[in-house]
This record gives structure tokens, C-alpha cells and sequence, in this order.
């Protein structure tokens, strides 16, 4: 039989309270001070001590508690003089000091514990119609910085959940952002795929909750979590946004509706920035221009002074503001033909720095018509070398510009990717195409490729993580930087990185491109917070099909000469474009949403930008 002696289940007893905390130990420090003074006080009356001071049996009780909770040591005049009672209260003011130093260090150790505690950010959030971001992850501060852009000069709170210590995030946040006084930023530290634990964020109360840029398995967990947290609340207004760089985890369509999360798929179209500025040097930064909260941005208006003008008509008479579609019956219409009819229940699609900023001019600009004719432009023939493959090979290769017609690829180590440019090569007979398989950390090698190339795409490996794929990215940037230099080619590079940080190891010595996946995925997703009726719009740019954003030639464009904007605006309409802004090659500048009046002269070395379908 186990041997439960009176002793064994004392000291179990007591294990059991103290492993409840800081409650458990002054639950003890109780139980001993009232027992200490029934002991006291019993041995004080049984025996006598202290009958010439003709204390009662309260009293005697009352002196046992107040010197143990004092710590009052008695004198010898105490009790009558009797040394006996002076004896047992001696006794109570040590067993008060050894209680008082026990309650002293845990009502500290508390106190130290609770302070610990809101550091670490584990205290529930109590805020409403606040933006949630889920992920935080340092030296990635293009999504917060966006969210602070949009703010503007409006009140917003945002409160980050991370895996981090909460003072960790708020001293990385501070020392990277410049936070404006009407931002409140709040921090928490919680397991970002436990319901429970984000229900801390205050989800069920958030206007929009958005998850930051990350690998497709951690953003669909994420996205499950939060689901569970909407469909168990009231919370119906929430919106969820989300940055998934492949179609495998695709929400479907009715569970997306229900939990009103929006998500965008990246692959391809990240695979199509690469494409495109490879070719046209500043394209990528063009697309962080017009996607993030600095400058101009999309917005959906109703300008109901425009109802009965054409597209065309409201182009050449609005100021700070650039029309590029209209939203009729809840579809959005891009590029729509210049002859449109605009009606007053029509919502307009324009490109400008906030809301209110265009003025429709008081006098109507009426411009000559005018009868563009297609240039027989000869394109020099282009060569493209692409080091490395992903699974976004395919689109990159199809997406390249008409006059490429040398295609290279180079260091790829998966023989999948072998049938994908045989592929391309039996529907592309024009192109050639070639595999190399020379053994590319030989600078000798590389140098042999680079001879007759005019530029060069470096891909991300997805079979290695984002830091190993990045620092070999910048290791091979750094090798063709080197031999552009000491063989005296002429190049230029692209660049594919997954994490915004490790593209600023590279420097800017040189006009090399970054298309950084998480940079731009924030970009987007920022957008999609702050106007979710434009998701159509969004999706619709940065996909393969419809209306896309390019740079094009200015003397393709029959844009070469001193002209004015809007008389820019209408030679592209013409052109069946939509004209948003210019590139000086010699500035390397953009500018867009210039004043209507301006006038700009461009030449055949500068570029015109602008949104079509081809």
C-alpha cells in the first residue's frame, strides 16, 4: 500500500499551492499568520502571561496579530513585565519579519511579473475599426510604412501581431519609420496560427486584418485562423487580405465571399515584372511608384459634373487627376473607348494624390482632332540571358518583348525545367532558345555568356529558403558587376530577391532592377487595404490579361517634341492608352499626373507611361 503519511500529504499540499504563483504563496502567508496567532494567543492565555496587564482574550489576540504584521519587537515593561509574555511576542515579531520578507518579495516578484508581462505584449487588445497585421518580421517595413501613408492625417490605430517580444517589434518600428502623431501603434506578441491567441488582436472588432508577405504554408494557416475567428463572431464588415505566390492554396471562391478574404497570387505576376524590365530599365520601380502612398495612387470617385461627357472629353478637362476607367454596375472597365458616355451613377477610376485633389477646368479644353499613324519602327534585335529557373520560368520567357530573340538559360539544376523550355521553343520557332550548362561560379564561363547578351535576369531558387536564395543572388549581382566592369560590356541586370533587406546589402551603384517579392506583395496589399473595391482593378494590372502598365518609347508613341500634357493625354488615347506620366532617360526620373498645362519635350531616348493592353 503507498505510504500517505500525514507528512507526505502536508508537503503535497503545499507544493500544490505554491505551484499556483504569486495567489498560491499568499494564500500560504494566510493560513500561517492565522494559525500563528491562534498558537500565540493560546499560549499566552493557557498559560497566564500577561494577567497583571489584565488584557482580555481579544486583546490578547489582537496584540499576537498587529506584532506579527509588524514585525514589533516588545520591550521588557511589555505584558506587566512578565517575561514569558515578552518571550512569545519576541517569538511573533520574528515569525512578522520572516512573513513581511516573504510578502514584501512576492507582492515585487508580481509586480516584476505583470510589468515582464506587458512588455512581452500578452494583454488583450481592446480597439475597434482598427487594421490588423499578422506577421512582423524585421528589416520588412514597406507594408507598415504603406498603412501609415494611407492613413494620412486621419487617426488609425494598427495593431502587429508577431512572433517577437513586443518591446523587440516597437524598437525595430522606431528605429526604421517615422511614426506621425495620429498613427497608434500597437504590438503583441501572439502564435500567429492559434485562434485563441489571436483573438488578443481584437480581430472580431477590426476593419481590415492583412497578412504580411511569407512562404504560401504560414499565409494559409493564418488565413484559417482569422476565418475561424470572423465566421465565430459578429464581425461582418472585416476584410482579410492576402499574398499567395502560387494557385495551390487558393481559397475557393465561396469561402473567400463568406470570410470576405481577398487574396492575390504573385508568381506570375512578379514573373511578368521581371519580363518586362528586363528590357525597359525602370519599369519596376515605375510599378512601386504608382502602387504605393507616395505621390498618386488609384481611387475610385463620382464626379457628377462629368455625367454626359465622353472618356475622351474628361480626360482633356480635369486637373490633378488622370481618368483610366470607369466602375459600371460593380465591373470595372479600364481603358474604356474614348467615345464612352459617362453617366452620373457611373463611379470614375482616376490617378491622382488623394480623393479630392482633381478640378474639372471652368473653360472646356477642345483640342484638334488628330489621326496617329502606326510607325514602322525597327526595333534592335535583343538577347536575353536568364541565370537560374523557378517555376516561373515559363511566363518570364513568354512574357519577354517581341524583339528578343535570343534567349539563354543558364544554372538551372532541376531537370523539370529542362521540358519547359522545349516547351516554349515547339510554340516559339522564332525564338531561339538554348540551355547552358556550364558550371557558372567559374567567372570565366559567365564571362563567355555575357559577350553578346543585352540583359540579364537573375532568378530567385524557391527550392532554398529566402536567406540562402537571396545572398546567392547578391553573390552573383556582385560577379557581374565585376565582370561588366573589367571586360567592358554593356548590360543590364535584374534582379529576383525575396526579402527587402538583404536587396539593400546590394547598394545602388549602378541602374541594376530589384523585383523583391515581399516589397512589392506589401505594396499590393496595402492598396487592397486601404480601397478593397478596386481588387478587379488590381487584379486586372497585374495579371497576364486585360489592361497592364508600360513603358513605351516616346517615339513609338509619336510623342517626341515640346507638347503639352494634354495634348499627351489625347495622343494616347487615340492610341487606345491611357497616359499616366513620363521618363526622362538623362533625369532617370518619373513623373506622373503632371499639371494639364505643362509642356513636356521628350525625346526618342525617353519613355511615355502608360496603361493598354499591349
Amino acid at each position: 500500500m503507498t505510504d500517505r503519511s500525514w507528512k507526505k500529504r502536508l508537503l503535497y499540499w503545499f507544493d500544490n499551492r505554491m505551484s499556483r504563483g504569486s495567489l498560491g504563496i499568499l494564500n500560504i502567508l494566510v493560513v500561517f499568520t492565522i494559525l500563528a496567532v491562534l498558537l500565540l494567543s493560546g499560549v499566552i492565555i493557557i498559560f497566564g502571561f500577561g494577567r497583571d496587564a489584565e488584557l482580555s482574550n481579544g486583546q490578547v489576540m489582537w496584540e499576537s496579530f498587529s506584532t506579527i504584521v509588524n514585525a514589533w519587537m516588545p520591550s521588557a515593561e511589555d505584558g506587566g513585565g512578565n517575561l514569558g509574555y515578552v518571550i512569545v511576542m519576541a517569538l511573533a515579531a520574528i515569525m512578522g519579519l520572516l512573513l513581511t520578507s516573504i510578502l514584501i518579495g512576492t507582492v515585487t516578484s508580481t509586480i516584476e511579473e505583470k510589468v515582464q508581462n506587458l512588455r512581452k505584449g500578452n494583454s488583450e487588445v481592446l480597439e475597434e475599426d482598427h487594421v490588423v497585421v499578422l506577421g512582423f518580421y524585421p528589416g520588412e517595413y514597406t507594408l507598415i510604412e504603406q498603412l501609415i501613408l494611407a492613413a494620412s492625417d486621419k487617426p488609425e490605430v494598427i495593431v502587429i501581431g508577431g512572433e517577437m517580444e513586443k518591446d523587440e517589434m516597437e524598437d525595430h518600428l522606431r528605429e526604421n519609420l517615422e511614426i506621425p502623431k495620429n498613427i497608434k501603434l500597437v504590438c503583441r506578441r501572439v502564435d500567429l496560427f492559434d485562434p485563441s491567441e489571436l483573438e488578443k488582436l481584437a480581430i472580431d472588432s477590426a476593419r481590415v486584418v492583412i497578412i504580411s508577405p511569407t512562404d504560401d504554408n504560414r499565409v494559409t494557416k493564418m488565413l484559417l485562423a482569422v476565418s475561424n475567428i470572423i465566421t465565430s463572431s459578429e464581425n461582418t464588415k472585416a476584410r482579410v487580405s492576402a499574398i499567395l505566390s502560387s494557385d495551390q492554396y487558393r481559397f475557393p471562391k465561396s469561402i473567400a465571399e463568406k470570410h470576405n478574404v481577398t487574396t492575390l497570387q504573385t508568381n506570375d505576376t512578379l514573373a511578368k515584372i521581371i519580363a518586362h524590365s528586363c528590357t525597359q530599365t525602370g519599369l519596376s520601380e515605375v510599378i512601386r511608384e504608382i502602387f504605393n502612398f507616395e505621390g498618386s495612387e488609384l481611387y475610385d470617385i463620382r464626379i457628377p459634373e462629368a455625367a454626359g461627357m465622353t472618356f475622351e472629353e474628361l480626360s482633356l478637362n480635369i486637373d490633378g487627376a488622370v481618368p483610366a476607367g470607369i466602375l459600371r454596375d460593380g465591373q470595372a472597365v479600364l481603358n474604356p473607348v474614348s467615345d464612352t458616355v459617362l453617366s452620373e451613377d457611373e463611379q470614375i477610376l482616376v490617378f491622382a494624390e488623394n480623393r479630392d485633389s482633381y478640378k474639372l477646368l471652368k473653360e472646356r479644353t477642345v483640342l484638334p482632332e488628330i489621326h496617329v499613324a502606326e510607325k514602322d519602327y525597327y526595333e534592335e534585335k535583343d538577347s536575353v540571358l536568364i541565370i537560374g529557373g523557378s517555376s516561373s520560368l515559363e511566363t518570364i520567357i513568354s512574357e519577354l518583348p517581341e524583339n528578343v530573340e535570343n534567349i539563354m538559360v543558364a544554372g538551372i539544376q532541376n531537370e523539370k525545367y529542362y521540358s519547359v523550355i522545349r516547351y516554349l521553343d515547339q510554340i516559339s520557332p522564332d525564338i531561339n532558345i538554348t540551355v547552358n550548362k556550364d558550371d557558372l561560379s567559374n567567372d570565366r564561363n559567365l564571362a563567355h555568356l555575357l559577350k553578346d547578351v543585352s540583359h540579364v535576369v537573375v532568378l530567385s531558387d524557391r527550392d532554398k529558403n529566402e536567406e540562402d536564395a537571396d545572398m546567392e543572388g547578391l553573390f552573383r549581382l556582385l560577379h557581374l558587376r565585376d565582370i561588366r566592369t573589367n571586360y567592358g560590356l554593356d548590360f543590364n541586370i535584374t534582379v529576383e530577391m525575396r526579402r527587402e533587406y538583404n536587396q539593400r546589402l546590394a547598394g545602388d551603384e549602378d541602374s541594376t532592377d530589384f523585383v523583391v517579392a515581399s516589397n512589392m506583395s506589401s505594396l499590393f496589399l496595402a492598396q487592397l487595404a486601404e480601397s478593397p473595391s478596386l481588387y478587379q482593378v488590381f487584379s486586372e494590372l497585374l495579371s497576364n490579361e486585360g489592361c497592364e502598365i508600360y513603358m513605351k518609347n516616346a517615339d513609338t508613341m509619336n510623342c517626341i517634341g515640346r507638347k503639352s500634357v494634354a495634348e499627351l493625354r489625347q495622343i494616347a488615347l487615340v492610341q487606345h492608352y491611357i497616359f499616366l506620366g513620363y521618363r526622362k532617360r538623362e533625369e532617370g526620373r518619373s513623373v506622373f499626373n503632371p499639371p494639364l498645362s505643362d509642356i513636356v519635350d521628350l525625346t526618342d531616348e525617353d519613355s511615355v507611361i502608360v496603361i493598354g493592353e499591349y
